[in-house]
């Protein structure tokens, strides 16, 4: 049976070591990580570079000592120790790939890849080289994963013979402004991404929790009716008109997962975009947008106040390029079912986002790099993440049909 990996117990002593990281791509949502990188007191160096040289220069001037790099080739052939790729999405697998080729560390934005293919590479590379690879996905670290995954640890559900995970954004909430930022003229083609294609947040909340991976699934895709040149083939750089997908997975296990990708969708995702649900034969757990539920055979308790963030206005959070709608996912807090011992002390008080998920990714990768240990979204689990997407979409694009998804194993000693 595939195991996941346990969490740490106490913050990384800064006497471990140190690393410098080369952030790639000064969008919206790198200044996360680079004000948290820039906090940690086992990072020693910060390097940006952005197609746009304003932007690098920009996100470069928070942080004291931190430089900038004309490009991906020049960060690449310089003696950075890693760098974390925030560019487009479908952009992630060639620039890992060029990374780890030239001996770096690598921290990626989701999805790993949009091409199976890809993932088969960056697993070999990684195996090859033996550097360290993590994919920035919040919903391992979001409440309702951290607290399901000891739950199910301690076998209190019994058998999990069905879960849910649905992602759950509109594109009106924010996502219209956030393609305009990062495409430019033509945002309208790149922001017709087809939804299975970045399903790290749906699948990586139930996955992230159970000890499984998906072995087959069959998915449909609903047509896209809004005509505003979004979700549009003729302008689509994807081919794509599809903006609500709906997946079934068949799991390693026996069980069952259903996924939503939600792109056209009256519901508050500023509240809580990805949310999930689980079924056991001894009992259950079930999220709506404000409520949590834990169900037994002879009860069932509201348990919502353990998963909601506590909100922190303090630190760095000068939001003012992102739309308000997006502002939320940056802006939360830790919720009470973490454990925030274990992360750097330096981070008290700091900016943080998706439900709490910043600083343990933050934290997480300098911690592998500097340790040697696998990251907890390392290569193996991320194709766990991903690859079921990639296949999910070609389903939808051939009627429904049930498609074997390939696995990639579980990685070093596991």
């Amino acid at each position: 049976m595939n195991q996941l990996p346990l969490e740490p117990t106490s913050p990384l002593a800064p006497e471990a070591g140190s690393l410098s990281i080369g952030v790639v791509g000064a969008g919206q949502f790198s200044k996360s990580f680079a004000t948290l990188w820039d906090l940690h007191p086992n990072v020693s160096q910060l390097s940006v570079t952005d197609l746009q040289p304003e932007r690098a220069e920009q996100l470069a001037a928070h942080y004291d000592g931190a430089t900038v790099v004309g490009s991906f080739e020049e960060m690449l052939a310089s003696d950075v120790d890693a760098v974390a790729i925030f560019t487009q999405r479908w952009t992630h697998g060639p620039l890992v790939l060029a990374a780890l080729k030239a001996g770096k560390h690598v921290y990626s934005a989701v999805p790993m890849a949009v091409e199976l293919t890809e993932i088969e590479q960056i697993i070999a590379a990684v195996e090859r080289t033996g550097l360290t690879y993590m994919m920035g996905e919040t919903s391992y670290y979001n409440p309702a994963t951290v607290y399901m995954r000891e739950k199910i640890r301690s076998g209190e559900l019994g058998q999990v013979f069905y879960s849910e995970g649905d992602y759950v954004h509109d594109m009106d909430l924010g996502f219209y402004a956030a393609y305009q930022y990062s495409g430019g003229e033509n945002w309208k083609a790149t922001a017709s991404y087809p939804p299975m294609l970045y399903p790290t947040h749906a699948l990586g909340g139930v996955l992230g929790a159970l000890p499984a991976h998906a072995v087959s699934v069959s998915c449909l895709g609903v047509k896209d009716r809004r005509n505003d040149g979004v979700f549009d083939r003729e302008v689509s750089m994807f081919d794509n008109d599809v903006s609500n997908a709906t997946a079934l997975f068949e799991l390693s296990d026996g069980g069952c997962l259903r996924t939503n990708e939600m792109r056209r969708v009256g519901y508050p995702c500023h509240i809580r975009e990805s949310r999930f649900r689980f079924f056991g034969t001894e009992a259950s757990f079930e999220q709506l947008a404000h409520q949590t539920v834990w169900n037994d055979k002879t009860e069932s308790r509201d348990i919502s106040a353990d998963f909601l963030p506590v909100r922190d206005s303090s630190g760095d959070t000068d939001l003012s390029d992102v739309d308000p709608a997006l502002r939320a996912a940056f802006t939360s807090g830790t919720a009470p079912v973490h454990d925030r011992s274990r992360l750097p002390h330096t981070f008290e008080g700091a900016p943080n986002g998706h439900e709490g998920a910043h600083h343990f990714l933050a934290d997480d990768f300098v911690r592998a790099v500097v340790t040697g240990e696998l990251p907890p979204v390392n290569a193996w689990l991320a194709a766990k993440f991903t690859a079921p997407g990639i296949v999910a979409h070609a389903s939808a694009r051939d009627g429904g049909t049930r498609m074997d998804i390939p696995h990639f194993g579980d990685g070093p000693g596991r």
